[in-house]
């Protein structure tokens, strides 16, 4: 891949019109497609599906220039892979957005193709559509257009099946644009843990707060070698510079400038595609209240970081139904969030959980339906303390309130104190009798269909990043 998180682009687009001027002129200049099958239902809410697509073409399908090119460290292959996928909610009332990444290598179910990487979902599925139609004597140009057609209409469907959201907008953005739109704005602030340099994708940068402009941007959002978690880093990468990028926008007035207005407008009229039953203005009407603080960014749980097909191929395994729960809790879709937690909110409890069943990858699915459930998982890994006859949740107290929302959670496994345990820690052991969410006889069992490895790598979903706070986030 040649990742872009170019889709941040579009959520300045999103969030920001109403500092424009000229909106008309603007909004005019967007390359607008059409018959994308979305929308159709009413939920409160409006849903944006943004994609940062790996193109070497601007958006009305022109060549990018050999100094493009190089700049973007784009090389000559054709790239059709939409490696950054954000699915933005915003509530009618304008009030809020909350945008939820999906990590790029997700293993799914693609229309029409079956499994896949969902990043594989648009160029797969054009690419398909696209030779049977000149077998059938279908012009180059028409069956190009109709199969790219045919992609997006199978990324959108991926994406409402695994999140169980309807798509209602489409917003899809190339390699070019996340450059011009970055330097559109003056830069955007950025901090490190400590100084990268990986040459693939040209990331050289010291440690510390610094300001990037558009070709450096990219190269820091796209790195993914030499990152400990590999694309999710990246994903949270792509996250604190999108939140940075809407704070300085929103809390500078950046855009009142006409000679920074004259730039973002042509960006957009180069590098950005909308659906055509998008009525921009209105939408940019409901956002009057949008700030900072209310545009979050989420990334979908992770069920096996490290997955792999029969096939050999390297994926990231999720779980619709868990991440479906974890998207409805997110944007506050579900009736009472808590029920099964006895009130108490999983988003404030951090669990170890240890095997001492004899079960290979027993704790990493347990720490997966726990993630599912809400909860945040710490250390998950074998249990080396002496046997255990049977599965318990361990804390300072046996009266802790979080201790037993995750005994419930489980399957109402009992607790136990502990003595020792630091006040709020929260430890599960999983014997040979555990039959709870993750186990063999659970419905939410490990599906050896769709992952090959041996021990499991759950991520939970990071904290979410705040656009409104002041100052980058440091990140690695």
């Amino acid at each position: 891949m040649r990742a872009l998180a170019a889709a941040a682009a579009v959520l300045v687009l999103v969030v920001t019109g109403l500092g424009w001027h000229s909106m008309d002129e603007l909004v005019s200049s967007i390359e607008r497609i059409g018959n994308l099958g979305l929308g159709g239902e009413k939920d409160g809410a409006v849903d944006i599906l943004m994609v940062g697509i790996d193109s070497r073409t601007d958006a009305h399908g022109n060549p990018l220039s050999e100094d493009e090119r190089a700049m973007l460290h784009a090389g000559d292959e054709v790239g059709l892979n939409t490696d950054t996928i954000v699915l933005i909610r915003v509530p009618n009332n304008g009030e809020s957005a909350t945008a939820i990444s999906i990590p790029r290598d997700s293993y799914v179910d693609i229309p029409g193709i079956g499994k896949g990487k969902i990043n594989s979902a648009y160029g797969a599925t054009k690419l398909t559509e696209q030779q049977k139609l000149l077998d059938k004597g279908v012009s180059a140009t028409d069956a190009d257009k109709r199969s790219t057609q045919s992609g997006r209409q199978a990324l959108i469907k991926s994406v409402a099946n695994l999140t169980g959201i309807t798509v209602d907008h489409y917003a899809e953005v190339g390699l070019l644009g996340f450059v011009l739109l970055t330097d559109a704005v003056g830069g955007v602030d950025v901090c490190l843990n400590s100084p990268v340099y990986e040459p693939m994708s040209g990331a050289d940068f010291p440690a510390g707060p610094q300001k990037l402009n558009g070709p450096e941007a990219l190269s820091f959002v796209r790195q993914r070698h030499e990152l400990p978690r590999g694309d999710l880093d990246r994903i949270v990468r792509q996250q604190v510079y999108m939140a940075q990028l809407v704070h300085q926008v929103l809390s500078a007035k950046t855009l009142t400038s006409p000679g920074r207005l004259k730039d973002l407008s042509d960006a957009v009229g180069r590098t950005v595609v909308l659906d055509d039953g998008w009525d921009v203005l209105s939408f940019m009407n409901q956002l009057q209240d949008l700030s900072g603080g209310q545009v979050k960014f989420e990334t979908i749980p992770v069920k096996d970081l490290n997955g792999w097909t029969d096939e050999g191929e390297s994926v990231v395994r999720v779980d619709p139904v868990a991440v479906q729960k974890y998207i409805a809790k997110t944007i506050g879709a579900d009736n009472d969030p808590h029920e099964e937690t006895g009130g108490v909110d999983p988003a404030t409890i951090t669990v170890d959980i240890y095997n001492a069943s004899g079960t290979g990858g027993l704790a990493g699915q347990a720490a997966q339906a726990l993630t599912g459930k809400g909860f945040r998982t710490g250390t998950v890994d074998n249990w080396i303390g002496g046997p255990i006859q049977s599965s318990r949740v361990l804390a300072a107290s046996g009266g802790d309130t979080k201790a037993r929302a995750v005994g419930k959670a489980l399957g109402g496994l009992p607790v136990f104190a502990q003595s020792g345990m630091p006040e709020g820690s929260i430890r599960v052991v999983l014997a040979s009798d555990y039959s709870g969410p993750g186990s063999a006889t659970s419905s939410t069992a490990f599906d050896p269909t769709t992952s090959n490895s041996t021990t499991m790598t759950p991520v939970p979903p990071a904290p979410p990043i705040d656009a409104g706070k002041n100052g980058p986030k440091c990140v690695n």
